[in-house]
């Protein structure tokens, strides 16, 4: 439905309340309603939230993204929230990614390597660098949360930072996050663990995030400023 000359899309699932989301990176408003809601209720819940979608998509709209990366040298990428400027050197021999200092990695690869294999290159990088954190974090947050330790899988998701599945006690984290700084990382963490206690955005939840990491808002705040990763955005 169209309200206020805003597009909202609109989900009916089996929960009990209405949850509205503004996601990057232009603003698309999604609205999860509970499946007897009907429209013209969906319509005023929008329309008592229209300044803070407004203002949830002007940020995005002010938001950094970054170009299309090449994967050459001098190009930019981000690692726990420092950028780094990368030098691709071809030789012979197994392709390796490592730190030359503290502004500069280096990838090395066979001669003739193109950019989607440099890329992907650098995306398993990436990949075990995160996994690599994760048991550290778990012992971390699991005995302040109060719960067993969940599956945790990374996967590249288009429209989340994370996301869980109660039932299974699986938890999946964005590949994305090992660019943003450590408290983002650890934030998104911590809020998937709250939803294995409570699946819904309710007081029981808050409270939750609240008695964790007090902190929680803040770090929300820096991971929506964070530069956005150059995507197509399918949803």
């Amino acid at each position: 439905m169209v309200i206020a000359g805003i597009s909202v899309e609109v989900l009916r699932k089996e929960i009990k309340n209405l949850h509205i989301g503004v996601y990057p990176p232009a603003g698309r408003v999604r609205v999860a309603a509970p499946l007897l809601l009907d429209d013209e209720a969906v319509r005023l819940a929008v329309i008592s939230r229209l300044g803070w979608i407004r203002r949830q998509q002007a940020a995005f709209d002010q938001q950094e993204r970054q170009t299309e990366r090449e994967y050459v040298s001098g190009e930019s990428h981000y690692f726990r929230g420092r950028r780094y400027r990368i030098e691709v050197i071809e030789r012979c021999g197994p392709a390796s990614i490592a730190f030359r200092n503290n502004t500069v990695l280096t990838i090395h690869v066979p001669p003739g390597t193109d950019a989607e294999k440099r890329a992907g290159l650098l995306d398993r990088w990436y990949r075990d660098q995160l996994r690599a954190e994760i048991p550290g974090l778990l012992d971390k947050w699991l005995p302040k949360v109060g719960l067993p330790a969940p599956e945790v899988r990374i996967k590249k998701l288009k429209t989340l930072w994370g996301s869980c599945n109660a039932d299974a006690g699986r938890i999946w984290l964005n590949l994305e996050l090992i660019k943003k700084p450590q408290s983002c990382l650890e934030f998104i963490l911590v809020h998937e663990l709250a939803h294995l206690v409570e699946q819904h955005h309710n007081e029981r939840f808050l409270a939750i995030m609240d008695r964790v990491m007090p902190s929680w808002r803040v770090y929300r705040e820096d991971l929506n400023r964070a530069p956005l990763a150059h995507s197509e955005w399918l949803y």
